[in-house]
């Protein structure tokens, strides 16, 4: 088997690959969304690929890794790991599971990542309003996961949160940092006590926090949130729009709080994990598939993170259907420091029309039935799809 050509379209708001083979044989994957701008990335990659065959993943793999880098530059790289993978399944006609050592369990979790209801306002009575709605979701998550401090509004919206000026920039990733008045401190810990008011200890609540906190001020926030028993804080110092590992402060933060420290999802490749695990810098790595490398880069660390000590739970909240499908696909085969990946929706809903393989309702009490069908699980549906190609990719399905 050999891959004949390397196609890439906009469908909606996200990148999808397709990767053809003489075969017949077409493995897709899904970059994450509102990333449009990665498309001319991944093609540039094509001539790398071109006679190889997708089946020998890390082979192939060893031509374009080189070419990759922190959020968003892995991403190119890392949906085409991810289209390999997806042959590697179909041609041997075993869900791609199998070919990672096999699943160790039937079902994942998963905490609400996409999943969201519009705030209020950023007072301890709309967070507490807030994780009420998400409770009651059909999903029934066992973890929720909340955006708060400077991974919200509530740095512009709660006056003299924190010692600076708030950016007027609109673009996501646009960082706000500084100092956190003492007002802004007690406020943001009585918001967290609110929540849990709410969940007591049926639902476990976990923090998105920055990045944006300094060091001193992330280790009294630590100690302020010891008694509410978090799942975890995530992103304090570095991480999400911040392309570089800040280990030294990190393992500063963990080694004196009783509040697991989470952080890596802006994080290319094994190797910028390594002093954040080896140095025990962190109690939680959460690597994205679709900015690390690929689902078996993914694992690697996941296996790493485990003899060390530290737990893992997956980034994923963009990534998409097809995305969906591969977190589902490898964190089956995860080991048992393995947590819950962050639940990822379509975008728009007509998504999901086209593609299939997904369980319906996907959800239920918070985990997702890992599924049997040979590749990543789920398919685009060609004929469907088609209506929302735009022109320049009318081949795409060709």
């Amino acid at each position: 088997m050999k891959i004949v050509d390397l196609r890439c379209a906009i469908i909606g708001k996200s990148p999808v690959v397709r990767i053809v083979t003489d075969e017949g044989i077409s493995g897709y994957a899904q970059a994450e969304t509102w990333k449009p701008y990665l498309k001319p990335h991944i093609l540039a990659l094509r001539d790398a690929l071109m006679g190889e065959d997708p089946r020998l993943v890390e082979l192939v793999m060893r031509k374009i890794r080189q070419r990759g880098g922190f959020k968003p530059w892995g991403s190119a790289v890392s949906v085409i790991e991810m289209a390999l993978w997806d042959i590697a399944g179909k041609a041997a006609n075993v869900p791609v599971h199998r070919l990672l050592g096999g699943k160790i369990r039937d079902s994942v979790r998963v905490y609400n990542g996409a999943v969201r209801f519009p705030m209020a306002g950023y007072e301890p009575q709309d967070y507490a309003d807030d994780i009420r709605k998400m409770m009651q979701s059909p999903e029934g998550f066992t973890i929720i996961k909340q955006p708060i401090g400077f991974h919200s509004e509530m740095k512009r919206a709660v006056p003299d949160f924190y010692y600076g000026d708030p950016t007027t920039s609109q673009l996501h990733g646009a960082l706000d940092r500084g100092p956190v008045t003492e007002k802004g401190l007690n406020h943001l810990v009585d918001c967290v006590a609110a929540m849990k008011e709410v969940t007591g200890d049926t639902v476990g609540l976990a923090l998105d926090c920055g990045p944006g906190w300094m060091l001193a001020d992330a280790i009294k926030l630590a100690h302020r949130l010891e008694p509410h028993s978090l799942m975890w804080i995530e992103d304090l110092l570095s991480g999400d729009y911040t392309p570089w590992v800040d280990a030294g402060s990190y393992r500063e933060l963990a080694q004196v709080s009783g509040t697991p420290i989470h952080t890596g999802e802006q994080i290319y490749l094994r190797h910028n994990f390594k002093d954040l695990i080896q140095r025990h810098a962190v109690h939680v790595v959460g690597p994205d598939p679709a900015d690390v490398g690929g689902i078996a880069e993914l694992k690697w660390i996941a296996e790493f993170a485990d003899i060390h000590g530290i737990m893992m739970a997956p980034h994923g909240t963009a990534n998409g259907l097809l995305g969906l499908g591969a977190l589902i696909q490898v964190c089956a085969t995860l080991p048992d420091n393995f947590i819950a990946f962050e639940y990822t929706i379509g975008d728009p809903d007509w998504w999901y029309d086209i593609v299939e393989g997904l369980p319906d309702p996907i959800v239920v009490d918070g985990k997702i039935a890992v599924s049997d069908r040979p590749g990543m699980g789920v398919d685009l549906i060609p004929e469907r799809a088609m209506a929302y190609l735009q022109p320049e990719d009318r081949a795409f399905f060709d």
